[in-house]
């Protein structure tokens, strides 16, 4: 693929759900067929998912970690910059605060896709980056 992708936390999170095998599916094929850019929120995020919903261990979500950031391209470090432009961007599409710094960061990085299921499907934010749910089906949700 020549598009650069930002991932969402939730496709990572996917990656060690046991409960949604399709899902799970999908997020592996994401991974495998895109050199996907994440940020430090995106692992935070994920680390406290793995503790919290799914009740894993320390050292269980410290090698859940190293496996993702070795499958991605890129882990982003929010900066200033970053959040300044999550605010515009939340005043700007009314998401929220740590949605719009997901989204922040992937135009920084010049992505064109970002693909997540927590946002609106096929919206174009800034003419650049698409959101992308890769769960639906014909429009409808797995």
């Amino acid at each position: 693929m020549n598009d650069k992708c930002f991932f969402d936390t939730n496709i990572a999170v996917y990656l060690y759900s046991q409960d949604e095998p399709d899902k799970q599916s999908i997020a592996k094929d994401l991974f495998k067929n895109n050199q996907p850019i994440i940020s430090t929120q995106v692992l935070s995020e994920f680390a406290n998912v793995l503790r919290r919903k799914f009740q894993r261990e320390c050292t269980d979500i410290i090698a859940a970690i190293t496996q993702v950031t070795a499958i991605v391209s890129q882990v982003v470090t929010i900066t200033y910059d970053n959040i300044i432009s999550a605010l515009d961007l939340a005043d700007k599409y009314q998401y929220s605060f740590y949605d719009s710094l997901i989204i922040a960061v992937a135009l920084a990085e010049n992505c064109t896709i970002l693909y997540s299921e927590d946002l609106q499907h096929g919206q174009v934010i800034e003419s650049t980056l698409t959101i992308k749910n890769p769960f639906l089906v014909d429009g409808d949700k797995k």
